[in-house]
């Protein structure tokens, strides 16, 4: 009976064991630990010959964490531009440009400035095949846009140009949305929105940039009937002069959508020490 008793207890600490230590997350925990050991974490913002040095979140240094200037909410509602002088107006306050004239999206967000700071990372990820900087970014984007997001009933990404995107073999704007949407619950429509013919907005004004891509983006007939009526929140990388944004969230509205939000990587201000 002891020994018994003995077995009895035994088989219930491992069964305790088993459902404490065996979960999904456990496990998945352990492979990452393994990874990690195998294949060490890299530093994302430096070279290669650059001194070892300890590293915070996923890969960015304590100095560049400390370089980068996070927004929370505290600029323009609608285009997440910060306010002069980095004053707080108070939330859905709008800058006096998008008072003047509107974009037609109802709010934008953006996960940070765009600056010297974070450049190096986007760019890489955008043109470099730095693929492996997607789930930081992700990230980033998800926590700034969690409340417009959380609203939505479709996510979408800023579509590249068939050609562009032979070229570049990826779609950033979708390598963000794409995951942003499968967290959060949210349908994701990759190629609903596509671009017309192809633009280049480098080194162009805020004018130029609008005529360049006024008319660039077209919905099909069958895709407007899955956007007529809903919420959508469009993802890209960089809000500049919101040319290509206000396009975008023209086409939709016009196809039906209900309404357009905006969510962005980064920022673009003519002075980053706002």
């Amino acid at each position: 009976m002891r020994l018994k008793s003995r077995l009895g207890q035994i088989r219930s600490e491992v069964k305790a064991f088993v459902e404490d230590h065996l979960t999904a997350a456990h496990i998945r925990a352990s492979l990452a630990h393994a990874l990690d050991t195998v294949f060490p974490p890299h530093r994302f913002d430096s070279m290669e010959d650059a001194p070892p040095e300890s590293l915070m979140g996923a890969g960015l240094a304590a100095a560049s964490w400390s370089r980068m200037r996070f927004l929370d909410h505290d600029g323009c509602d609608m285009c997440a531009r910060p306010f002069e002088g980095g004053l707080f107006l108070g939330v859905g306050a709008h800058c006096s440009e998008c008072s003047d004239k509107p974009f037609p999206f109802r709010r934008a967000r953006a996960a940070c400035i765009y600056d010297e700071a974070v450049s190096g990372l986007i760019l890489g990820f955008k043109n470099g095949d730095r693929l492996d900087l997607a789930p930081m970014l992700t990230r980033w984007l998800e926590r700034a846009g969690a409340d417009v997001i959380a609203g939505a009933d479709i996510v979408m990404p800023v579509p590249l140009h068939p050609w562009r995107l032979l070229h570049r073999r990826f779609n950033q704007a979708a390598e963000l949305a794409r995951p942003v949407a499968r967290r959060l619950n949210r349908t994701y429509l990759g190629n609903a929105l596509k671009r017309t013919r192809q633009t280049h907005q480098r080194g162009k004004g805020a004018q130029a940039r609008w005529e360049n891509v006024r008319g660039a983006f077209a919905i099909s007939a069958k895709d407007q009937k899955r956007i007529t009526g809903k919420r959508i929140v469009l993802i890209d990388d960089v809000f500049t002069t919101g040319a290509t944004l206000r396009a975008c969230a023209d086409t939709l509205l016009k196809a039906g959508a209900a309404s357009v939000d905006v969510c962005v990587l980064a920022r673009a201000v003519k002075h980053s020490s706002l």
